[in-house]
């Protein structure tokens, strides 16, 4: 399926000199740069009738005219998921994730995805790069994701995350008693011989291409025998960022599979408490707090989800145990 796209439009004066991709950004701003680049080298974008290129120069007083199809974006079908939204309206939605449900479609999860239920939900989003969703956080981990319903909202979040505006908290149980909070800044990349896992890589000069910045702030808000309870506040969204960063500092996750280890346990712990950190079942990582500038009003909005069951039951015993 697809929908008609007919626009047009006058290059203003102030921006002779402008590429055209740039003008035509500014001019249907609803549209991704890299999308107007496509339609242009397509013949769907025209200046004064003609085919451009996107680095071509305007003058100023062209008229543009846009004459395109949106394809659906997506092959993935949609499915009756229930869903958690905390607010929705004509722009965004926003949803509180359970662990377990895989965000989009892949290899061993080809459906049953939260990108299948949001196609049942709002069918439009097949219209949307990765049915709207701007960001993603892992299969076992719980809490907020943000997800567009418009272009114009999918490419003005998209810029949000880009620029590091998006505030997004999280709260995890990591092994060992922290001393106090801090800041993370280390690259991640590929693991260099495992291509599943993610790791810190280091750089040797600072022109060195290896691995994307990535930078996480942590919190203490609680300390028991063995273990941390922190609030983490990411500045960039890298793959496994506070997994693989809260590991990196000899700190990872309760229940992390991949970057946890063996569970440590502190001495003459309870048996209550080394059954919950021994069983507990995935990463202990909720991604508590998001706030961001609402897409169509500009008003800044914030959500809060609170703790899953079971890491509020594990840290109860946590507590528990660190009092006895």
């Amino acid at each position: 399926m697809s929908v008609t796209v007919s626009l047009n439009a006058s290059v203003p004066l102030e921006l002779a000199g402008a590429r055209l991709d740039q003008a035509a950004a500014q001019l249907f701003p609803e549209y991704s740069r890299e999308r107007l680049k496509d339609w242009i080298r397509d013949g769907r974008l025209t200046v004064e009738g003609k085919s451009g290129k996107p680095k071509d120069k305007v003058a100023g007083g062209e008229a543009l005219v846009l004459l395109a199809e949106l394809e659906s974006e997506t092959e993935a079908l949609p499915q009756d998921i229930p869903l958690n939204i905390l607010f929705e309206d004509d722009d965004l939605l926003v949803l509180d994730k359970p662990a377990g449900l895989v965000v989009h479609p892949g290899a061993g999860n080809p459906d049953g995805t939260l990108m299948n239920a949001l196609l049942f939900h709002c069918p439009d989003l097949r219209l949307l790069p990765r049915a709207g969703i701007v960001h993603r956080i892992d299969k076992d981990t719980s809490g907020l994701l943000v997800v567009a319903k418009t272009l114009p909202a999918h490419t003005a979040l998209t810029a949000q995350l880009a620029d590091k505006s998006v505030y997004r908290e999280y709260e995890a149980v990591v092994c060992g008693v922290m001393t106090g909070g801090g800041t993370i800044d280390a690259p991640i990349d590929r693991h260099p011989t495992d291509r599943t896992r993610m790791a810190v890589v280091s750089r040797r000069d600072e022109e060195d291409e290896r691995g994307r910045n990535a930078v996480t702030h942590y919190r203490v808000i609680a300390r028991f025998r063995g273990h941390t309870h922190v609030k983490v506040q990411l500045e960039t969204g890298r793959t496994h960022q506070i997994r693989v960063h809260m590991s990196h500092i000899g700190h990872p996750l309760v229940g992390d599979p991949v970057y946890g280890g063996r569970p440590r346990l502190p001495k003459g712990g309870s048996q209550e408490m080394i059954r919950a950190v021994q069983r507990f079942p995935r990463q202990a990582l909720h991604a508590r707090r998001l706030g961001l500038v609402h897409p169509g009003t500009s008003v800044q909005m914030s959500w809060e989800s609170p703790l899953p069951d079971d890491m509020t039951a594990l840290l109860a015993i946590l507590a528990e145990d660190a009092k006895n």
